[in-house]
């Protein structure tokens, strides 16, 4: 069995815990390059959104491998569950894929490669 190998931060103006914080950021929430850019930037981290895209791109699989092994392993059956919201006296139907344990199945972002 292979050891997984961690990432080489040598030669980047930034310490590795903010690369890995905003590359962390990017790939476990549904967030844009501009909104980890924003949230950095509240920590008082001024980097560019272009920087978290090119940080993404070379340390992003590392990652993405990581959040997926934490991820719960969904069961081998699921289904649509459906709900009805009434807003404005209109009708709206909203669907989520859930397992049999009730839990809703998360779909991991996949990496883009081109941009």
């Amino acid at each position: 069995m292979t050891t997984p190998v961690c990432p080489s931060y040598a030669g980047y103006r930034f310490p590795a815990e903010v690369i890995s914080h905003a590359v962390w950021l990017y790939f476990r929430f549904p967030l844009s390059l501009r909104m980890v850019e924003e949230m950095l930037a509240a920590r008082g981290i001024i980097v560019s959104h272009e920087s978290v895209r090119q940080w993404a791109l070379k340390f992003g699989q590392h990652f993405a491998n990581q959040i997926r092994r934490r991820l719960p392993a969904a069961g081998d059956k699921w289904h649509l569950d459906e709900i009805v919201l009434k807003i404005a006296s209109k009708k709206h139907w909203l669907w989520r894929p859930v397992d049999r344990k009730r839990d809703a199945v998360r779909i991991l972002r996949e990496l883009r490669a081109n941009g």
